[in-house]
């Protein structure tokens, strides 16, 4: 790679490259916030590249208008500053976002937007990370993209046939859409029953795909947030005890989803969390449209998509007027960080919780822990208490920056 001299020497009118002030952070989603606040409050500055025009683009553009928190509030703080007193339990998809921009005013964070990282590679001690039109090189890189910044869309043969809207759930905003619609659900996660229930709720008729097994749980159990009863009592259970003692109460409250065709993993859901990722459904009034019929359940998958509907495994054709994947979001890792072996293919981690935040070279992540934003908080202190024994002692890092031709604030 050139160096920052011989790229200004190129074009001495307009420098591309410069060395970054303390950690450069990919991502300006909760997990790259997070991590900017709790560097900061060690008086640590660094920079936020986040490809898109916002903050927490995702929950601006890619989420639908019904989307609420699934756990209550406390459970999904950023470190230092909570939610207000005043907002909800469950806080809307749109007080969260007010939050997350109060939290970046509060503690003065300004990514710059619109720098799509297109690479970044260790090289010669510093982290060089380049965008369409800028070069950052620091001595600490924090990936806080994390693991649903892109949409997931399956292969499914013969999407090109068919004659009405096929859209992923990112694109998905209301059921007032697709008002008297038939319409194709494929998946049966949070976001798919989710959608469904919109969908019902806007006298659309949904048919929802599930393919595999899947837990679905009540949001609360007796009053209680069912999450924050499993957090209880893992303090004093065993994992595999918890998850029978959540499973009963399930049951009780539920009742036997198998017979809807919803059939439970062998798994219990928080063995199955913490291994796979795969988050249990928290219910939030689906399954009571599943029991009404109003929401229909697909047990067998979709084969290919025809002119007028999908085809399924077992030979049946039905007709719809549309068709949402609720097909979850993957990691984009392996498309820009170059020369790396601290992720797998997909883009996750290989060092397994609570050891996934630090890599090696200063390298750092955040929000790949696959338990949502206690995960994320966990790992931006982690990393800022890192980065800070670091900061404070590495200063012939510091003073080499401040001798180059650029330096960046």
């Amino acid at each position: 790679m050139g160096s920052c001299k011989e790229n200004q020497q190129e074009n001495p009118q307009q420098p591309n490259c410069g060395f970054v002030q303390g950690p450069i952070i990919v991502g300006a989603g909760p997990s790259g916030l997070a991590a900017a606040a709790c560097l900061s409050n060690h008086g640590v500055p660094s920079l936020i590249l986040e490809k898109s025009d916002c903050i927490a683009s995702l929950w601006q553009h890619k989420t639908y208008d019904r989307l609420k928190l699934h756990l209550p509030k406390q459970f999904c703080e950023l470190p230092l500053m909570g939610f207000p007193e005043d907002f909800p339990r469950y806080p809307t998809k749109f007080q969260f976002i007010s939050y997350m921009e109060t939290y970046a005013s509060h503690f003065s964070i300004k990514p710059k937007f619109n720098q799509a990282v297109q690479s970044a590679e260790f090289d010669s001690g510093f982290w060089r990370v380049k965008t369409q039109d800028f070069e950052y090189i620091s001595k600490w890189l924090i990936v806080a993209t994390g693991e649903n910044a892109e949409p997931a869309i399956p292969e499914i043969g013969g999407m090109e046939k068919f004659q009405g809207p096929i859209l992923h759930t990112s694109l998905y905003k209301s059921g007032s859409d697709f008002k008297n619609q038939r319409v194709l659900v494929v998946g049966c996660g949070n976001s798919g029953m989710e959608v469904s229930l919109d969908l019902c709720r806007h006298n659309a008729n949904p048919h929802m795909v599930v393919r595999n097994t899947v837990h679905v749980l009540p949001r609360e159990m007796f009053g209680f947030s069912t999450f924050g009863i499993a957090m209880a009592l893992l303090k004093w259970l065993p994992l595999k005890l918890v998850d029978k003692v959540l499973l009963l109460l399930a049951t009780i409250i539920l009742g036997n989803t198998d017979q809807l065709g919803l059939r439970r993993p062998k798994t219990g859901p928080i063995e199955l969390k913490n291994a796979t990722g795969k988050t249990p459904v928290l219910d939030v009034g689906a399954l009571s449209q599943i029991k009404s019929g109003k929401i229909k359940v697909v047990v067998e998958g979709v084969k290919e998509i025809t002119r007028n509907g999908a085809r399924f495994m077992n030979g049946q054709e039905k007709e719809f007027d549309s068709i949402i994947l609720a097909t979850g979001y993957k990691s984009n890792v392996p498309t820009w960080l170059k020369g790396c072996d601290f992720f797998t293919k997909d883009g996750m981690p290989k060092t397994p919780f609570p050891d996934c935040w630090r890599g090696s070279e200063g390298l750092y992540t955040v929000g790949f822990t696959r338990r949502g934003l206690l995960g994320t908080a966990s790992d931006a202190v982690e990393i800022a208490n890192d980065v800070a024994q670091l900061w404070k002692t590495n200063k012939d890092c510091r003073s080499s920056c401040n001798s180059h031709i650029i330096l960046l604030k």
